[in-house]
């Protein structure tokens, strides 16, 4: 059914009311390899997936016949990195200017999480197991 590729998550696309700002965070936050752009949207590698940042004018073309939500309307996805130390990367993540949503926190099913936004609220959260 799902062919030689597999079902595996190959593009992430998300709206964008500030394109300009999205593109500095996934280069500067992620170091993120811009891998396509254009006027109304920019791809980047994080990964082993891409993400593809599209400006919010350009969305209703994509999603039609639903309509795009407003940003802030409360969460409805969030992408886990795994990485060896969460504490590590939440100060690295403030020495580039980002703030956290929650933690860094010690999690009842045997992780520790922190959570951040990207400038299009897509909310990212960094997790390792707890030793």
């Amino acid at each position: 059914m799902w062919g030689e590729r597999g079902a595996r998550l190959e593009v992430l696309t998300t709206f964008c009311e500030d394109l300009a700002a999205a593109k500095r965070f996934y280069a500067e936050v992620f170091e993120a390899p811009c891998v396509f752009e254009n006027d109304d949207s920019a791809v980047f590698r994080v990964g082993a997936v891409l993400v593809n940042l599209l400006d919010v004018a350009s969305a209703p073309e994509l999603v039609a016949p639903a309509s795009v939500a407003a940003p802030g309307l409360g969460e409805r996805v969030q992408l886990t990195i795994p990485v060896e130390d969460v504490d590590a990367v939440c100060e690295e993540l403030g020495r580039r200017g980002v703030a956290l949503h929650n933690g860094p926190m010690d999690r009842w099913w045997g992780m520790r999480t922190a959570s951040f936004r990207d400038p299009a609220g897509l909310l990212w959260e960094v997790a390792a197991d707890l030793a």
